[in-house]
């Protein structure tokens, strides 16, 4: 998160007053999201309306903000509306920072609660809509492409080197970095073993023709808010990417955070997105992907920084809880066996 004295509270209050029209009654930094270069408030404005404020650090090309709202005009109602500026703009970008506003949905997320039958038809619904819209070309062409990047692979692979060559310098470190060493070290095999499929896996679907959809990239539970009528919302569009649509369904039934991994839940997601051929090659890959990257990243986090305070003690939790029984690495392994077993 963005250590809130790098952006003062009363900095926001005033942009959202001068660009926005909010009159800033409280304002309440919310302790949401996994994004370390985003922090996330709550303005309650003096005529009783409440609105999510989303600060980020560096400068961006807003195509998250212009895809959100291009699927919410795209008539989505299960994507909340930006507030725009008084300008008319999606994001209000100062200095290094951007700053984007939406209604309040006061609710919980998919980490926090199950989805009914109906939020899970809605779900695979929606998600398929996603997936058939036709994008713009002018719009297509500021969106990430899938180049299946060895970039995370590569970040692993160099931590376990780091690891050989400064394990002393570690060791002299906080506990989150001792534990996550220990672990690491045990499970060498088992890790690598995931880098080095994704790598193969990677190779094999490179050379093969598939359609690119536009995919949000991240729709796991966290990224699935419910309101308190039990509608729900598809949020955090900022990575949006064109890519084959297992980019997005390997989250169902993935097991991160060790939620959505019900095979009851997958089949009421299928119903609502319809009939579809998915290719598992790739979402093996991805499924293999996104672990190995998540190893990179919170490895680095803990190994290559002191910073994070507190948060360091739960990033190694998180660390390890995907090797949890029925969590997102056994989920990998087993997507992975399946292509060998005769259909």
């Amino acid at each position: 998160m963005i250590e809130k004295l790098s952006f003062p509270d009363q900095r926001i209050i005033d942009y959202l007053n001068a660009d926005y029209g909010i009159k800033v009654a409280k304002l309440t930094f919310l302790p949401l999201g996994a994004d370390g270069h985003a922090a996330l408030y709550k303005a309650e404005a003096h005529d009783q309306s409440s609105y999510f404020v989303k600060v980020k650090h560096g400068r961006h090309n807003d195509i998250g903000s212009i895809i959100h709202a291009f699927v919410h005009d795209a008539g989505l109602q299960q994507v909340i509306p930006i507030v725009r500026t008084l300008h008319g703009q999606l994001t209000r970008q100062i200095e290094d920072f951007s700053l984007v506003v939406f209604p309040f949905i006061e609710g919980q997320d998919g980490f926090s609660r199950d989805l009914t039958q109906k939020q899970w038809y809605t779900l695979g619904k929606v998600m398929r809509q996603v997936h058939e819209m036709d994008v713009p070309p002018l719009i297509q062409s500021s969106i990430r492409q899938e180049t299946y990047s060895s970039q995370w692979r590569q970040a692993v692979r160099s931590l376990y080197a780091y690891i050989e060559s400064e394990r002393e310098s570690i060791e002299r470190r906080d506990e989150p970095a001792l534990n996550l060493l220990a672990f690491m070290m045990k499970h060498k095999a088992a890790i690598l073993r995931l880098v080095d499929r994704a790598e193969q896996l990677s190779q094999m679907i490179q050379n093969q023709v598939h359609e690119f959809v536009l995919c949000h990239s991240d729709i796991h539970g966290g990224n699935v808010l419910i309101d308190k009528n039990e509608a729900i919302y598809i949020i955090d569009w900022d990575e949006p990417i064109m890519a084959p649509k297992e980019r997005d369904l390997m989250f169902i039934g993935g097991g991160v955070a060790n939620v959505w991994n019900k095979p009851h839940e997958e089949e009421l997601f299928y119903q609502g997105y319809g009939t579809v051929e998915i290719n598992w090659e790739i979402l093996s890959y991805y499924r293999h992907e996104r672990i190995v990257e998540d190893i990179a990243i919170y490895g680095q986090q803990l190994l290559l920084s002191t910073e994070g305070g507190q948060d360091r003690v739960e990033i190694y939790k998180q660390f390890v809880s995907q090797f949890d029984p029925i969590g997102v690495v056994e989920i990998a392994l087993k997507t992975d066996e399946n292509l060998h077993r005769p259909s």
